[in-house]
């Protein structure tokens, strides 16, 4: 059976942030997907993991400077908090991105492949229910197929 390309259905305002479609888009949505993208970089790189050591370090040992007070023990709170609460959503914009980028590649590839099941293809769209279904449809394919190869073997 011959598999078609199934038009992708925009989901959220992931094709605006991506910055994909000819540079059309929010301006506003392409700058957070650029920052967003150098921001989760960078603070995945080793410096950043050393800058924020060196942070917590320095904090501590100025503990007894401030009587490890309740002020000083609001800093650091309150700095990582802060910290911890943006990167969420700029670490959740890549991800975004990065999976709906692996998931075009994935069905580039099932498109390709000559015997794929064509309802695999945006199979990230569906809801939990028609996924759980798809899901059993691919074992008990899978499991005729591992059959076929057996017997085929067998007879070799």
């Amino acid at each position: 059976m011959p598999i078609t390309r199934v038009p992708r259905r925009p989901s959220s305002s992931k094709r605006a942030s991506s910055g994909q479609g000819g540079g059309r888009g929010n301006p506003v949505s392409r700058f957070f997907d650029h920052f967003a993208a150098h921001v989760t970089r960078g603070a995945g790189s080793p410096v950043a993991f050393g800058l924020a050591l060196i942070a917590v370090v320095v904090w501590g040992l100025s503990g007894p400077a401030f009587d490890y007070s309740e002020t000083w023990q609001l800093v650091i709170n309150t700095g990582t908090t802060i910290v911890t609460f943006l990167m969420v959503f700029v670490i959740q914009q890549s991800q975004n991105k990065d999976s709906e980028a692996v998931h075009l590649k994935l069905d580039e590839l099932l498109i390709a492949l000559q015997g794929a099941d064509e309802r695999l293809v945006d199979a990230e769209r569906l809801d939990e229910d028609k996924l759980l279904a798809l899901a059993a449809a691919c074992t008990a394919r899978a499991r005729t197929q591992r059959r076929k190869r057996a017997r085929t073997r067998r007879r070799q």
